[in-house]
């Protein structure tokens, strides 16, 4: 959003270029510099000053690393969001910026008279819907507007991001961030006036490859009384306290999960090698001898990986294993270069 001119700025732009006071190759090569008098736009005030919007950026910051661990427990893929920019604009300009289709999310900022947006593109909602069902979201998706069905899905991920922004935000305003309604075209969206001032704050999601847009709008209206009592050194204590702590239900959730994920265990009761031959004339009865002693330990490969050393056995009469040690590198080293010999043999 930084980098965006707004029509008003192209229209001063080539003003000043058609009347001869701008020279394009000045222009071009950088010979031209601000003066110590600059121009100043009483119709577009900063609303917000600088301390303020570092203040911002440090919650939605904040916002972003809690919703992309959620996004990663639920997509399972790597993913990661980061904030690009907090920017004021015209809220006419923000309409300006928006694609069509696009998937604009209202929600109503409870204890004020102002509602926000989050913007998501139309390719990070399917790219989310694919990963949902099942599917891998490798290739690449074109955009165009997603279904009823598709839109129920996202929907939940969308309030769920809204809980997570109003954590970030309840280090400055216990405010609540309730869904209000899907909005396909920004001409259907109008939560301020078009000379309103608006905050942008945009967003990068890493999923997997692929990089998608992600914008929160908020009415400066409606964050008034908010912004007044933005104290940065406050907010950033407080921020960071609230991060570690969802980090660490993060991972207790974590270790849910993957407390009751199933392993393939297999006990390994030795190996031995035979020609093509030798296991054709192969007959019922016929012993095959293993590279293994019987007063040797077996192994116990997990998910493909040898980690425990076992005793053959049997418990009520059924086959079963008891484990003795875990495997250390020696002896992985050892059994590695001791069953290459013997096959090179």
């Amino acid at each position: 959003m930084a980098d965006v001119l707004s029509q008003y700025e192209i229209d001063s732009l080539l003003s000043e270029m058609t009347s001869g006071r701008v020279d394009v190759d000045d222009l071009v090569e950088g010979r031209l510099y601000k003066t110590d008098v600059s121009n100043y736009d009483f119709r577009r005030p900063n609303r917000i000053s600088k301390n303020q919007v570092r203040t911002l950026q440090t919650v939605h910051e904040s916002f972003a690393e809690v919703f992309g661990y959620y996004l990663v427990s639920k997509l399972q893929t790597v993913v990661s969001i980061t904030v690009t920019s907090v920017d004021q604009l015209f809220y006419s300009e923000f309409i300006l910026s928006v694609s069509n289709p696009s998937c604009l999310y209202v929600f109503d900022l409870e204890g004020s008279d102002g509602s926000g947006i989050l913007e998501i593109s139309p390719n990070l909602a399917l790219t989310i819907v694919e990963r949902l069902l099942g599917g891998s979201a490798e290739a690449p998706i074109h955009s165009r507007s997603i279904t009823p069905i598709e839109q129920a899905v996202v929907r939940n991920i969308v309030e769920h991001g809204l809980s997570d922004l109003r954590e970030a935000w309840r280090s400055i305003a216990d405010i609540k961030f309730k869904y209000q309604r899907l909005e396909m075209e920004a001409d259907f969206v109008q939560i301020a006036p078009s000379s309103e001032i608006v905050v942008v704050v945009s967003f990068d999601v890493n999923i997997g490859t692929h990089t998608y847009l992600m914008n929160l709008c908020f009415p400066t209206f409606a964050l008034e009384e908010v912004l007044a009592r933005l104290n940065r050194q406050h907010v950033t204590s407080t921020a960071v306290k609230q991060t570690a702590a969802r980090l660490k239900e993060n991972i207790e959730v974590m270790k849910q999960q993957m407390s009751t994920t199933y392993l393939n265990v297999v006990a390994e009761l030795g190996k031995t090698s035979l020609t093509v031959s030798e296991i054709m004339e192969l007959k019922p009865g016929d012993v095959i001898k293993l590279k293994k002693r019987v007063n040797q330990e077996i192994e116990i490969i997990i998910a493909g990986k040898r980690k425990l050393a076992a005793r053959p056995g049997s418990v009520d009469l059924k086959k079963a294993v008891r484990v003795t040690r875990p495997l250390t590198e020696d002896d992985l080293v050892e059994q590695d270069i001791s069953y290459k010999e013997k096959e090179n043999k």
